[in-house]
């Protein structure tokens, strides 16, 4: 009797979770993954298989190369700004200032913004009020707007992703700091601990369990950035901010090649599955328990 209650438990609460995950991520990835053995062009009924010419078009495509290394700097700069800022925020936030669940309210604020607005918003603040201050001031470094240069661009779109992401992270910190046992904290203290010693030997280890799940967050999310991306610079200044998640719906539904598209999306699902598995087995080891 107990194992039919189970399985009618499970057919009513996770069967159509289930159902919804094959149908939304399994099946399309796998369908994907087809996709990248065929010269499929998006709109003919009829798919030819050409085992794996699509791999062999995504070696000789450099544009896919180079935005995947553009991807690379971007994604190492927003993990440590936003991780960092995240970090040092929350620990301030819950040291019992004045004003502090205003202030953590205001900072998650950018990330109920979708990013596609977001975009448009930082677009006209790079592009006119920046030119603005810098006509009244005479500022060199506002004088022109950001997103007409190649290195300000990319300075433009890192730090519009670092205000977007930097307040989601500070409340698995907050979240982090909260949990922390008083009593290893008192313990410390009584032992001599203060400042960076506390941090590095007592409040870092025992953080480590949100210190994961942000820098998968993090990893996870600039790896994939496109509407950011999309809205705010295009790929302007002559391609050069042009992000791999970019590059691969730019080759897909753009240029119409669809098999070598999804063969560039499955070599980037796989680099970031990669990096993301690495960063969780080595930060999962040095999780510790108060």
């Amino acid at each position: 009797m107990k194992r039919k209650n189970n399985g009618k438990d499970f057919c009513f609460f996770a069967l159509p979770g289930m159902i919804c995950f094959f149908a939304v991520v399994i099946i399309p990835f796998l369908y994907g993954v087809y996709l990248t053995l065929t010269d499929w062009n998006g709109v003919s009924k009829v798919k030819h298989l050409v085992g794996l010419e699509n791999f062999a078009g995504v070696l000789k495509d450099t544009q896919f190369w180079t935005s995947l290394l553009l991807t690379f700097k971007y994604v190492i700069a927003v993990v440590i700004l936003v991780n960092v800022i995240a970090f040092f925020l929350a620990y301030l936030l819950t040291r019992g200032m004045k004003g502090q669940n205003f202030f953590r309210a205001g900072f998650f604020t950018p990330n109920l913004i979708g990013g596609i607005v977001l975009g448009y918003i930082w677009q006209f603040v790079f592009s006119r009020v920046f030119v603005s201050i810098g006509e009244s001031t005479g500022w060199s470094l506002f004088e022109i707007s950001w997103l007409s240069q190649p290195n300000m661009a990319f300075a433009a779109l890192v730090l519009v992703t670092v205000w977007q992401l930097s307040g989601y992270m500070i409340l698995i910190y907050v979240a982090g700091f909260m949990g922390l046992s008083e009593d290893v904290m008192e313990a410390a203290s009584i032992d001599g601990a203060n400042g960076w010693v506390k941090m590095k030997n007592i409040v870092l280890p025992l953080m480590m369990s949100s210190i994961t799940i942000c820098l998968f967050l993090t990893l996870s999310r600039a790896f994939m950035v496109y509407d950011v991306n999309l809205s705010l610079t295009a790929g302007a200044p002559y391609g050069t901010t042009q992000m791999a998640a970019m590059h691969v719906y730019e080759k897909a539904f753009t240029s119409r090649q669809f098999g070598v598209g999804q063969a560039e999306a499955v070599i980037l699902f796989l680099i970031v599955a990669c990096i993301s598995g690495l960063q969780v087995y080595i930060t999962k080891k040095k999780e510790v328990e108060a």
